[in-house]
């Protein structure tokens, strides 16, 4: 029952809040059926499948909260899971930033589901022609392919109800050679597993796996580079332009704890922060990224400009922190869209003189939140070019830059790809700082 259709979820949903005796009670339901394969070594090393789904139910008195949660749906059980949420409620201690939930509220449809999804034996051979293409190389493919459906509903005792059911497919490989020197990869997601190409993935990460062999050291600077997607939104913890984003609190700029935050007090909304270039913004309409229809407080998600032509446009309200600064709370959107041009990546390529090519950047951290400084590495093939060509490997570099200095050194901006959920255009930035060599490959 991993899938509950709006109907049977939201019967479900209703019978939990006929349980509650609190001033108020809200009820959600989470599933979602997936399979997934992983390799390594040019083997497949596990391979399992998801059915699942969990009820969280919080329920308050006055301004006390309890949240209690379970995965079996008989009468007792579900009664048993409202009360203790009411025993932890009135437990709790009164909460300083308490506010009432939401009551009912109109919901965009996303276009978020495949007409078909991926099976065990889809899977398989995705897996397989991944491997394929590297044993014929004598490459070496550790791969992860993940995707299924998923739903979510709510309903609360003031008469929110919501429900969305959404699709996705993640895929990512790392290719090495035999000897280790050398490391490619490629990632991608998409809400249509028909358009993912593992094969090609694997094909282009076999290829920046050769190339990468033998690479030369060259002296930490500043220079030209070019971010390819990847660089700037896969990473183990942090990226740099969901840092960025996912930065942009209101709270946060206003209590003078963040890059928004202004001297003197207030936030920096209004300001150009950016190369005029730079627009990112969130549409859970987009077709290619399709997003929520709701966030996790049930608020309604709308297309909305966070920075448009390198002006701060917007932030992100809490609904706490909306009522005291008394502006309507924001949605918090699934991903972003940040517009780009028609350029490729070896487009960008051949119009640099002199750079750096960065196919991924990790162990990302934060070491300044108040310019946004960040330290990390590239890895798994980092490549030098010279007059439009990419001319040799080199050793990997650790890098100190923060997002808002790299979006006021744009030289080029690519065609946005899917990624993560967001739409990332590769970015050639100019005077990127980097601060040391690092031998791993």
């Amino acid at each position: 029952m991993a899938i509950l259709s709006k109907d049977d979820a939201q019967t479900l949903l209703k019978k939990v809040l006929r349980y509650s005796t609190a001033d108020e009670c809200e009820a959600s339901l989470r599933g979602r059926t997936a399979g997934n394969i992983r390799y390594a070594r040019n083997s497949v090393s596990t391979a399992g499948a998801q059915d699942s789904v969990s009820l969280a139910v919080e329920a308050r008195f006055g301004k006390r909260s309890g949240v209690a949660t379970c995965n079996e749906f008989d009468d007792a059980t579900l009664r048993r899971c409202v009360q203790r949420a009411e025993e932890i409620a009135k437990l709790a201690p009164e909460s300083p930033e308490y506010v009432s939930f939401i009551g009912p509220q109109t919901y965009l449809s996303p276009p978020s589901l495949a007409p078909t999804l991926l099976t065990a034996a889809t899977r398989a051979q995705a897996a397989a022609e991944s491997m394929a293409v590297c044993s014929a190389k004598n490459l070496s493919a550790a791969g992860f392919l993940d995707g299924g459906t998923r739903f979510v509903a709510k309903r609360n005792s003031k008469g929110l109800e919501a429900y969305q059911q959404s699709t996705n497919t993640d895929f990512s490989v790392t290719v090495r050679t035999a000897d280790g020197k050398g490391s490619g990869y490629a990632i991608a997601d998409v809400t249509d597993p028909a358009k993912l190409n593992a094969k090609g993935l694997t094909e282009r990460a076999a290829n920046k796996a050769l190339n990468s062999v033998n690479a030369k050291a060259i002296e930490p600077g500043k220079y030209t580079v070019i971010l390819e997607p990847a660089a700037l939104m896969a990473g183990d913890d942090l990226s740099l332009l969901g840092g960025l984003m996912y930065g942009m609190g209101a709270r946060e700029a206003d209590e003078g704890r963040s890059f928004l935050s202004k001297k003197g007090g207030g936030n920096r909304k209004g300001e150009k922060l950016f190369d005029e270039r730079v627009t990112i913004y969130s549409d859970p309409m987009n077709v290619e990224v399709p997003g929520n229809a709701f966030d996790d407080d049930g608020l309604p998600t709308k297309r909305q400009t966070w920075i448009e032509k390198g002006v701060v446009k917007d932030l992100f309200y809490t609904r706490f922190w909306a009522q005291k600064s008394n502006v309507p709370a924001t949605a918090f959107p699934g991903g972003f869209i940040m517009a780009g041009g028609t350029q490729s990546t070896d487009e960008l390529i051949k119009s640099t003189v002199k750079g750096i090519l960065v196919t991924r950047l990790w162990y990302i951290r934060e070491v300044d939140p108040q310019t946004l400084l960040y330290t990390g590495l590239t890895r798994d093939g980092t490549f030098y070019i010279e007059n439009g060509k990419i001319k040799f490997p080199i050793k990997n570099l650790r890098f100190n830059e923060s997002p808002i200095i790299m979006l006021n050194n744009i030289e080029a901006i690519g065609k946005p790809q899917r990624l993560a959920g967001c739409l990332v255009p590769p970015l050639k930035i100019r005077d990127f700082t980097f601060t040391s060599l690092s031998d791993a490959v």
